[in-house]
């Protein structure tokens, strides 16, 4: 029996020693498929953050543009307002040299009014004829009662014609 004990104990070592090879196979089988599973994992996850990184790319570039626009915009609208502004007050200084040239006219024609002794309607139109810079009124050419003017009153200064 000692034989065959020892014969089966030998025949079950080439057994066991067919099973940890076995085994020892399928361990590395196993390996090789996670090794290659977890390789195909960080491929696709490498690519993941590759097409993410790419969209956040082309959204900055999409961004940088549209802030351009903006800018450009901005600018273009802050040129045009600056020549607004400065047509607006080319335009109010414009306003006020009028206002002061007709306060003068009206009191010129008070003047001539009192002087020639004359009481004239106000609301008859007044008119001024560009070519020949001569100021009308009710048919009166006050530009040649300059000279009666002057010999009869003193000079204004610019002070009374300021507000």
């Amino acid at each position: 029996m000692a034989s065959s004990s020892g014969t089966s104990s030998g025949s079950s070592f080439i057994q066991n020693s067919g099973s940890e090879e076995d085994l020892q196979q399928l361990m590395d089988q196993r390996k090789r498929k996670r090794m290659i599973s977890n390789r195909e994992s960080a491929r696709r996850s490498r690519m993941r953050k590759q097409k993410h990184l790419d969209d956040l790319m082309s959204q900055v570039t999409n961004l940088r543009k549209e802030n351009n626009q903006i800018l450009t915009s901005m600018n273009v609208t802050t040129q045009h307002y600056l020549n607004v502004e400065a047509e607006n007050s080319i335009l109010r200084a414009q306003l006020s040299e009028l206002s002061r040239r007709l306060e003068s006219l009206n009191e010129i024609i008070a003047v001539l009014d009192a002087n020639n002794g004359l009481v004239m309607d106000h609301n008859e139109p007044y008119s001024f004829n560009f070519a020949q810079n001569d100021i009308m009124f009710d048919g009166f050419n006050v530009t040649n009662s300059w000279n009666y003017l002057s010999a009869n009153q003193p000079i204004m200064t610019a002070d009374v014609l300021q507000y």
